[in-house]
């Protein structure tokens, strides 16, 4: 996938000159900003497009994300998979959050120039965001590109998403035992594993794998832990 024109070819994806012209714009600023804050590793265009841009989108098809009206994405890093999807879908709000801040303050100020008004970023780490009653279990669905055990992923995430909502990880392709392990860690935070979404088949064009996860019931209120404690002590 080498040209932004590509990205509208992936199943629920929509084209729009408005919608093109701020992919461009934004992958524009992110590279130009690079050079003095680490946002990406990814600095050649045709690269970018494909991992961050239509990697990003692999979930727009999924009835999880196409019945949300509200969406989190936790560890947001320079705005992936949160603001390709929201360009992508204008009419969903979507809340971003990172434990950097210089990250969040470009990312909100990169929204407000290219007018992308759906975008909300927050500075703060997830163990403490989660806690917060604006923020907690109110989103219908949580999705991040986080690099994390899939248990810890999850006692950051799940807290979020209201009962009935949904998390999905976008997670490598040799997963299978981490998804596994962190069976006994979705159950006791209230999640049930629903889907595991190979996008491209196993051929796998995509970096990532998508595990969905329904939200069944509400997380006790003991998680997410004190801060550090998901890392260095994953659920089991």
């Amino acid at each position: 996938m080498t040209d932004m024109k590509e990205v509208f070819s992936i199943p629920g994806v929509e084209h729009s000159d408005r919608k093109q012209e701020q992919l461009t714009g934004y992958m524009e600023e992110i590279l130009r900003l690079n050079e003095s804050v680490n946002l990406t590793a990814i600095t050649d265009r045709r690269e970018f497009i494909q991992k961050h841009y239509a990697d990003s989108l692999l979930c727009a098809e999924l009835d999880e994300f196409r019945s949300a009206g509200t969406v989190i994405d936790v560890g947001t890093g320079g705005g992936f998979p949160g603001v390709p999807l929201a360009i992508a879908f204008p009419e969903k709000r979507f809340t971003l959050i990172d434990s950097l801040n210089k990250r969040i303050k470009i990312v909100n100020e990169l929204c407000e120039k290219l007018g992308i008004a759906n975008v909300t970023a927050i500075h703060g780490r997830a163990e403490e965001l989660a806690r917060k009653k604006e923020l907690r279990e109110t989103f219908d669905l949580c999705v991040s590109r986080a690099v994390a055990n899939m248990s810890t992923l999850a006692e950051y995430c799940l807290p979020f998403v209201k009962t009935g909502g949904s998390f999905i990880a976008y997670k490598g392709p040799d997963c299978d035992d981490e998804v596994r392990q962190a069976q006994r860690a979705i159950e006791l935070l209230g999640g049930r594993l629903t889907g595991d979404v190979r996008p491209g088949g196993e051929d796998m064009p995509f970096d990532h794998r998508l595990i969905i996860i329904q939200k069944e019931k509400n997380t006790p209120s003991k998680f997410p832990r004190k801060a550090g404690r998901p890392t260095k002590e994953p659920l089991r």
